[in-house]
Formats: C-alpha cells, structure tokens, sequence
C-alpha cells in the first residue's frame, strides 16, 4: 500500500540530508516534487496546494532546532501536515445512550459496503458487542440473501422481513433489535453505479425511519477522486457522519485517502485491508503518515500479534527455548501462529523503512512457503519431529512422497532448523530469553 508514493516522498526528502541549512531554493525544489508526487498519486489538487503551502510556511518560518538536522526538520514537519490532511487523531464509533446503537451504510454499488457490513459486525463482535444486520437494498439481485450469508459467518444476527415497503422493514427492525438486546443494528442501503435523485430520495427516506446514531459512507480507495467526489455529494445529500475505506490495501496510490477527510471534513473511521473479515482496522492517521515517510507501523503489527498469539503459550515456548528443548514440533506452531498475522509482504511493510528498501522490495515473498514448511512437519512422524538426526535419507524421500514437495525443501527446513538450535545455545540468546522469562513473571 502507498509503496509508490512512499518511495518518492523520501527520495525527495533525501535531497535535502545533504544540505547544510534550510533554504528557500532547496525548499522550493523539494516542495515542486512533493507537489508532483502527491498529484501522481491522485491527490486533491486543493489539498495538494494547501498541504504544500503549509510545509513552506512552517519550514521557512521557524528555526531548526539545534538537535535537528534540516532533513529531520523537514520530516517532522511533513509527518505533521500528513496527520492533519489525514484527520489528525483516530475517531471511535459513536454511541447511543439507548440499545441499539443504529449504523447506517451508504455508498455507491461495488464499493463494498455489504462485505463492509459483515466486517463490521465482526470487529464489533471481537469487542463483546452483540449485532444486527439488515439490508434495506430492495433492488439489487440477491442482496439480501448475500448479507445474509455474511452473517452467519461472522456469527451475527440477521433480520429479513417479507415487506417490500422500507418504512415498513425500518420499523420492523428496531422493534427486533429492541426485543432482543442487540448493542448494534448495521443496517446495509442501496446503491446505484452513479448518484441519482432517486436514490437520494430513497436514503433520505430511510435515514428518516431509522434516525441512525451514525451514518457512514463506503468508498472503494482504488477509485480515487471517484471516492473523494462520491462522498462529498453524499454529504451534501444525506449527511455522513465518518467514513470507511476498503481495498485499501491494494490502493497503490493513495489519493482517496489523502484527499477525502479534507474534501469531505469527516473522519476516516476504518479501512479494509483485505477479502477475510478480520482484514478490517481502526483508522490511524499518524500511523498512515509514518508509513508513508517509510516509518513503519509497528504499533499495528505489536497489535496483530497480541490479539493472534496466546500469552501462555508464548510463555511455554519462551521456556523450552531456553532449555534448549525446542523440536520440530514447536516450530511449526511458531510457523502457524506467523501465518495468523497475514502474509510475509504486509509484516515487512509494517517494519521501519523494509517497504522502501529495494532489496527487499524487489523480492518475491512466496507466501505458500510458510504452508509447505508446516506440511513437511506435518509429514514426520512423532519420533522425526523430536529426534530430527534420525532423518536420513530414505525417510527424507517418505517425508518428501507425504507432504509432495521436494527433497530439497526437505533438507533446507532441516539446515534452517539446525542453525536456530545453535544460535539458541548462543549467551546473546540465551540472555534475552532469560530476561523475557524474568519479565513475564513481573507481568
């Protein structure tokens, strides 16, 4: 994500490492790349020139301060304006001081909005909030059987009345959503290709019905300026209350992103990062902007793993590792749990400035190779798993036939294996094992 646009903000940036002090020429010329830059990437070109007016302002009005160097103070000054055209600080879902709170979806067709709407339920559902789902699309082909799906997937209520009327279905739904507890009604509208009188008048009417805590738009962040306008006229139609991103993990731009907030003064609330329902996040401005200047985002992944790993078992290995008594076995529970945290590309992507070194970059992650790892484990028996010496290699051609991959995957599984026992024998390793054990403990 935004690999395009990361890569030559801080190739621009870098010009000015070699400079002594700040200067209205080199300003300027790192500014017109900025510029050039944000406006490849589909940026506003209003928010471009505001943005690029606001840098200049603060770069050439204030001193550096003496423990900065100028290329520092640049950075910091960029990181900031990109929290502010991004929302500055991450929004929480509104509440309701009465059962159920009523989120309202909108958006144009094809943007998502009724996988959005499961993601949704989902997130909420991992925070101990009961949901209700409902789609108020009469028009669209399957709509309502399609949410439906979604959420018994994500292990949600469902609501289906047999009216065709949609004042009738609003009220049948909060009558529901009253008679049976639920924190959260999300309820799913129709969509057109394009903006229309007809569904405006359609929304309006619905928003009238249920008088929701909070409306929210969906737009699709690989349609740009397409999303930026979208929600603007929805704004103005309707009124939104937030906004939701999604695809924005195959966004390689950036524009919608870095224009919407300002365009449309609402904040982003989440984003979707991917087809699986847990690939929904919080919004965070200053993490986006971190990634951007090829910062990372470490937080996010800090956050990944603590709701993916288990704390004991992280213990128990912790413990073996220093013992010295980690086998096959533990690794490819290791591998598995890596697995949870999504593919090796978005880790990397997350780790300060491995997205933006080219090394790295130009390697192709093959994301299956996590998978074949654990078949080849998978493959041994108990005895192999524990006592890995014994492999020799006729039982390196039994685990080869069982798992179908080759044997010199085999034997490199085993080399890699080898080596992490060795280093785990290692004082460095064995030091901070042992700290981790004494900090857990203090925990």
């Amino acid at each position: 994500m935004l690999d395009n646009l990361s890569g030559k903000f801080n190739k621009v940036l870098k010009y000015l490492k070699g400079e002594a002090k700040i200067t209205e020429d080199n300003i300027k010329t790192a500014l017109r790349e900025i510029k050039l830059s944000l406006l490849e990437a589909d940026v506003n070109f209003k928010v471009v020139k505001q943005f690029t007016a606001a840098v200049k302002e603060q770069a050439l009005g204030k001193e550096v301060q003496e423990s900065l160097t100028p290329y520092q103070h640049i950075v910091k000054i960029v990181r900031g304006e990109l929290e502010n055209i991004l929302g500055k600080d991450q929004k929480e879902l509104k509440t309701s001081s009465r059962k159920p709170a009523i989120i309202m979806l909108v958006g144009l067709q094809g943007t998502g909005k009724t996988t959005t709407a499961g993601k949704l339920a989902h997130y909420l559902k991992e925070q101990g909030k009961s949901c209700l789902l409902c789609s108020l699309d009469l028009k669209r082909l399957a709509a309502v059987e399609q949410l439906e799906t979604i959420s018994k997937e994500v292990a949600a209520g469902f609501f289906k009345s047999q009216s065709d009327s949609l004042k009738k279905i609003a009220k049948e739904l909060i009558a529901n959503a009253h008679e049976y507890g639920y924190d959260y009604v999300i309820a799913d509208t129709a969509g057109r290709l394009h903006i229309d009188d007809d569904l405006m008048t359609e929304l309006k009417s619905v928003k009238e019905r249920l008088n929701p805590t909070e409306v929210i738009f969906v737009g699709d962040s690989l349609t740009g300026q397409d999303a930026v306008n979208s929600a603007q006229s929805f704004s103005e139609s309707i009124g939104i209350d937030s906004i939701i991103l999604t695809k924005l993990d195959a966004d390689a731009r950036g524009g919608a992103a870095l224009s919407i907030v300002s365009v449309t003064g609402k904040p982003i609330k989440f984003v979707g990062v991917g087809e699986k329902n847990s690939d929904f996040q919080k919004f965070h401005p200053d993490r986006l902007a971190s990634q951007i200047l090829g910062m990372g985002d470490v937080l996010t992944l800090i956050e990944k793993a603590e709701a993916e790993f288990d704390e004991k078992e992280a213990e128990v290995m912790a413990k073996k590792m220093l013992r010295n008594e980690f086998t096959l076995e533990d690794f490819s529970m290791q591998l598995k749990q890596m697995e949870k945290l999504g593919s090796m590309n978005d880790i990397l992507g997350m780790l300060p400035n491995m997205g933006l070194n080219q090394n790295i970059a130009n390697v192709n992650m093959d994301e299956k190779r996590i998978t074949h790892m654990v078949a080849i484990v998978n493959s041994m028996t108990p005895k192999e798993r524990n006592s890995p010496k014994i492999i020799n290699g006729r039982r390196r051609y039994r685990i080869s036939k069982g798992c179908g991959r080759p044997v010199q995957e085999i034997n490199q599984l085993l080399k890699n294996f080898n080596e992490m026992k060795k280093t785990m024998k290692k004082p460095f390793f064995r030091k901070m094992m042992k700290k981790f054990d004494f900090l857990s403990k203090m925990g």
